[in-house]
């Protein structure tokens, strides 16, 4: 615990990638496999879930250190974090300094027993943690117990880290990685180990990502004729994988949905063994895509009812084949994936081929890309013709998304609550409204959106003044502020929302500038919002 409790403080002090990624190899190249392996599962974003409520910890830390509610909820406030908080306030541990006690025996004889315990017994288990840890180690706990663990690295950095310690080319440890990771001695040396891979029937392969394009085409990518572009799709990012007679869909956040969308499972019943095609699961109505927010209602169901099934239809958008009759096919060309991908392809109304736009000059592509939201889409993907299919954002200039222009609402902020991290002592974390009349001004001002990107570090600093000089009630970690500032709020898309009391809910929400130039009074309104939701529909 002690080594991973100094791996984290070492992150947590930098904003350098290359300062981060020396701490990471170091560490793997230290640390006991054992400890490595769950170190691993962790800093890649796999979470213990939650195993003590919070509710429960700020209870049981009262009882030790003697403070009344008032006064816990007055030292969450000024902290910003109750991790941290409760590390703070509670006494020294019993022996001074780290504890020595490593990481897996941690996690496996502190933390994973807790769900099996009863209240009484987690108490003790808690409270003995309590005077084993010091300081920065009963944080990490409580970070690792409530499931709310966050780490300053990226997944590609950390396992960026691995590959160099193992002296393994990324892209390969990637691979190894996609899917399920489950943290034992022996997975964690055979990631380590060189040569080829060990087959797994089950693995997805990591996906390439394209980059955002900001600039004119025609200033950077040369002759539109190098290019394919499809149009972008806004649904689940997906690998239909048939191998082994099993079809498996993997999502690009390396979750299995296949249970969710039964079709899709059929249709890949019917491909060839060795076949996995990438793509975009897609709710979708007559020729077009329903909005997102349908799509989610299917998710996070082991069990899809019928009439679910029948009301919220998908289809597989196949866009790329990454292996061909057991073959990797991704050094193959653009073009060259892309006749084959059309052979493979079967007859059925829940798979069908992302179609290629056509178009003689970049200032063609340009005016089509403003029929994009017509068409349900948020603008185009270009693909060099000669590409091979990279790993994650390697291969710069290969993918672009050339999205249309996002959009744009004028809010009021109403709450703010610290970030987290490097901004633990700022808020920059704020909830924004619009008014609920018929006109600007009107009426109250509705909650419609949280953001915490988008402004600069100056910005943020002058924010939070105004928010401390400004406040009117607290709650916890919130504080609920003088409805003053206007802010423009830029997102991708909006759905009907039964979980807000809006009826609303934006994508993507961030930041886009401080309307310094608006008073609260010329805000937007809900009546703008749902006008914009009803176009969409």
């Amino acid at each position: 615990m002690q080594r991973f409790t100094q791996l984290f403080l070492e992150v947590d002090r930098t904003t350098r990638t290359s300062e981060k990624t020396a701490a990471l190899r170091r560490y793997f190249e230290d640390a006991q496999p054992r400890d490595a392996a769950w170190a691993l599962a962790v800093l890649t974003g796999q979470k213990l879930i939650r195993r003590v409520s919070y509710k429960r910890l700020r209870q049981w830390a009262g009882e030790v250190t003697g403070f009344d509610d008032w006064l816990l909820s007055e030292c969450h406030s000024s902290v910003g974090d109750l991790s941290e908080t409760l590390a703070l306030i509670l006494p020294p541990a019993d022996a001074p300094g780290p504890s020595g006690e490593p990481l897996h025996r941690v996690v496996e004889e502190r933390i994973l027993p807790l769900p099996l315990m009863t209240e009484t017994q987690q108490r003790d288990a808690i409270r003995k943690a309590w005077k084993t840890f010091d300081g920065h180690e009963r944080f990490l706990f409580h970070k690792l117990i409530s499931g709310n663990f966050r780490f300053g690295a990226a997944r590609k950095v950390v396992i960026n880290a691995l590959a160099a310690a193992a002296d393994i080319d990324p892209a390969v440890m990637q691979h190894r990685l996609a899917g399920t990771y489950t943290p034992s001695v022996e997975n964690f040396e055979a990631l380590l180990r060189g040569g080829d891979d060990v087959e797994d029937p089950a693995r997805p392969y990591p996906f390439f990502l394209a980059h955002q394009l900001d600039d004119d085409p025609a200033d950077v990518l040369g002759d539109v004729a190098d290019w394919r572009v499809e149009w972008k799709w806004d649904g689940i990012r997906a690998q239909l994988i048939r191998r082994a007679g099993q079809t498996l869909l993997w999502s690009r956040g390396d979750e299995l949905i296949t249970d969710a969308f039964p079709e899709l499972r059929a249709v890949g019943d019917r491909l060839p063994d060795g076949t996995v095609i990438d793509g975009e699961v897609l709710a979708w109505d007559g020729d077009k895509p329903l909005l997102f927010g349908q799509l989610q209602k299917r998710l996070n169901r082991k069990r899809v009812e019928l009439m679910l099934f029948m009301d919220v239809p998908v289809v597989f958008m196949a866009y790329d084949l990454l292996e061909h009759a057991g073959d990797d096919q991704r050094a193959h060309s653009t073009d060259q994936r892309r006749e084959t991908l059309e052979q493979v392809l079967i007859e059925d109304e829940a798979l069908r081929l992302s179609q290629l736009v056509e178009a003689e000059s970049w200032e063609q592509l340009a005016d089509l890309r403003e029929e994009s939201r017509a068409h349900g889409v948020e603008g185009f993907m270009l693909k060099r013709a000669d590409a091979p299919y990279g790993t994650g954002r390697t291969g710069k200039g290969l993918w672009w998304k050339w999205k249309v222009d996002p959009y744009t609402v004028d809010c009021v902020m109403i709450y703010a609550q610290r970030g987290t991290g490097r901004r633990s002592t700022l808020y920059t974390d704020y909830t924004f409204a619009v008014w609920n009349g018929k006109q600007r001004g009107e009426g109250e001002l509705v909650p419609v959106t949280k953001a915490y990107s988008g402004l600069t570090d100056e910005e943020f600093a002058k924010v939070d003044k105004f928010i401390r000089d400004h406040s009117v009630g607290k709650k916890g970690s919130f504080r609920q502020v003088k409805p003053e500032l206007v802010f423009e709020i830029a997102f991708e898309g909006i759905n009907e929302s039964e979980r807000h009391k809006s009826g609303v809910a934006l994508r993507f929400p961030r930041v886009s500038r401080w309307r310094t130039d608006k008073q609260p009074e010329e805000a937007d309104t809900l009546v703008d919002l749902k006008r914009l939701l009803a176009k969409r529909v």
